[in-house]
């Protein structure tokens, strides 16, 4: 089995060795140590921090992203079909995803989530604060935190 450096295993991946720490320090990845307690990670670690870079782009969290890592083999890379299993059940979290961020877009102009830029509904003309009843944040992009009374 080889073995490389964290060095090189950043340089490969295209992320900082911090980062590369960090993913370990989360559990993502693992690493063994030499006697002079170097890291060194398998070379199929690489596939798996192309795994967790590019499901963060699609907007993971490193949880879900941990809890993916979990269902496959320990010390195997990812494999195709790992990755269309896994994405497939993500398709219901990022089109939710693709929801809200096209609220968002929709509505930007005149209210941020919370209503502080909207005339109608914010605090200062709004002094019943009817948003408050949904809770703190953006409620008003959030209409299944709206109240339905």
């Amino acid at each position: 089995m080889t073995h490389v450096t964290i060095g090189h295993l950043a340089e490969r991946a295209g992320v900082a060795t911090s980062a590369i720490r960090f993913y370990e320090s989360k559990g993502l990845i693992a690493s063994v140590r030499t006697a002079g307690n170097q890291r060194r990670y398998e070379q199929s670690t690489l596939r798996r921090v192309a795994f967790i870079r590019t499901a963060q782009r699609v907007g993971l969290s490193l949880e879900e992203i941990g809890e993916a890592l979990e269902t496959l083999p320990h010390g195997r890379a990812p494999t195709k079909s790992d990755w269309h299993r896994l994405s497939k059940a993500w398709r219901p979290r990022l089109d939710e995803q693709i929801e809200r961020i096209e609220r968002l877009r929709d509505r930007l102009d005149g209210c941020i989530g919370c209503g502080c830029l909207s005339l109608r509904t914010c605090a200062l003309t709004n002094p019943d604060d009817t948003a408050a009843e949904g809770g703190p944040g953006p409620v008003f992009l959030e209409p299944h935190r709206r109240r339905t009374t």
